[in-house]
């Protein structure tokens, strides 16, 4: 029976090069117990191929699996028709590089919906997600894995709803679920203390109703405690800033008792990796 790979978004504060190095990057994640590992592209696609080949080798030797989040300038949704041609060459530029680091996933922010209704907003964006999907086989990448994400501010495209139409755009397009986003769009409603076990049952069985297949049961994941304002996501918190959630507790157990193998990445603020690390220890005591 696989498990859930944990991981972190990039490097925590507590990294002690400063330098690239890719020994030393998949030395300090494996030391954590960990098997996964997300490169951060928020800013551009920036790193060489010959280092992304290295660092893919490094952590293959190691047992921990790559993926890459691509910019976050990316509007799949945008009234121009420029900015959307362009989120497809950021998600081409994405995909090069997961190829060159030896992953497959490329996790992406589908944008905001500005000064349109939701429902035109998603509508451009499954138009521009079918381009995506064309593009990436026309350029040789069929085999990345294009996973769009839940989002954490009211007013921006990826509810559990939007991503998962974009997911039904093609067999290949996976859900990238942030908890930590969804518990603060929803203002700390959905995922509360009170509720989390519920709540997180209840969003995996909606994968399995609308999905149907191994994506629902290896989706992608992220997951920190998140503060939020009335507009919904504020700040990426600690394990540690017990104020706001959600809690992961629930969540393991029920990925535990359902059998399920999603890859977890840990995306606290500054403390990923000693989290990522309690999110194993937790799933692995269970």
């Amino acid at each position: 029976m696989s498990e859930p790979r944990f991981g972190t978004a990039g490097l925590a504060d507590s990294y002690p090069v400063k330098r690239f190095d890719p020994a030393a990057i998949a030395a300090y994640t494996a030391g954590f117990g960990l098997t996964a590992f997300e490169y951060q592209c928020g800013r551009g696609v920036r790193l060489a191929h010959d280092k992304a080949r290295a660092l893919g080798a490094a952590c293959a030797a190691r047992g921990i699996a790559l993926s890459v989040h691509a910019p976050y300038y990316i509007s799949m949704s945008s009234l121009e028709e420029d900015k959307r041609l362009n989120s497809i060459d950021y998600l081409l530029q994405s995909c090069a590089l997961v190829k060159a680091l030896g992953g497959r996933r490329v996790i992406f922010h589908s944008g905001s919906c500005g000064k349109q209704s939701r429902e035109a907003a998603l509508e451009k964006a499954l138009d521009t997600m079918q381009r995506a999907v064309k593009a990436c086989d026309d350029a040789g990448y069929g085999d990345c894995i294009l996973c769009p994400e839940t989002m954490g501010k009211v007013n921006q495209l990826g509810t559990l709803d939007e991503v998962l139409a974009l997911c039904e755009v093609d067999r290949r397009i996976t859900p990238c679920i942030d908890f930590g986003h969804l518990y603060a769009r929803s203002l700390g409603i959905q995922f509360a203390e009170a509720t989390a076990a519920a709540d997180y049952a209840a969003l995996l069985d909606t994968l399995q109703a609308r999905l149907g297949d191994e994506r629902a049961v290896q989706f992608h994941a992220h997951f920190s405690r998140i503060a939020y304002t009335k507009g919904g996501e504020k700040c990426h918190l600690t394990f540690a800033d017990t104020d706001y959630g959600p809690p992961h507790a629930p969540l393991l157990a029920l990925l535990k008792s359902r059998s399920l193998a999603p890859t977890i990445i840990c995306e606290s603020a500054g403390t990923q990796a000693e989290d990522a690390a309690e999110l194993a220890k937790t799933y692995g005591s269970l």
